[in-house]
């Protein structure tokens, strides 16, 4: 599944990539925000630094079973810190479609372009 985030910075669209990641799995909009996970990363450059984020997410999602409807993302010399607030999982709420096992390199893109930064990759479900 192919997951794509916009915003007018590249932290902008590393959040929007995040929440189309939750978007998989359920409706971002049914979630409450609680619960508050710390999230850092680092990798060599912003390709997989978005590879690495929504990996991140996907492990915190499945050990603490979380889901996630806000980030707050920060990024300098490609290192990531970030905050993702969310809910503990209940499927009978939540009604999740999939699990997501993790982010791919597959169509793994960070960009400007036209004014927009643009974040995105396939996740395997």
């Amino acid at each position: 599944m192919g997951v794509r985030g916009i915003g007018n910075t590249r932290e902008e669209a590393f959040e929007q990539a995040a929440l189309a990641m939750t978007a998989v799995v359920t409706d971002p909009a049914k979630l409450m925000t609680t619960a508050q996970v710390e999230i850092a990363c680092r990798a060599p450059d912003d390709d997989l630094l978005l590879a690495d984020w929504l990996n991140a997410l996907v492990y915190e999602m499945a050990t603490r079973r979380l889901l996630f409807g806000r980030f707050e993302v920060h990024i300098q010399d490609h290192a990531l810190t970030a905050r993702a607030f969310g809910e503990p999982m209940d499927p009978a709420r939540h009604q999740p479609a999939v699990e997501i096992k993790g982010a791919t390199y597959t169509a793994l893109k960070v960009a400007q372009e036209n004014g927009a930064w643009i974040a995105q990759c396939v996740v395997d479900v």
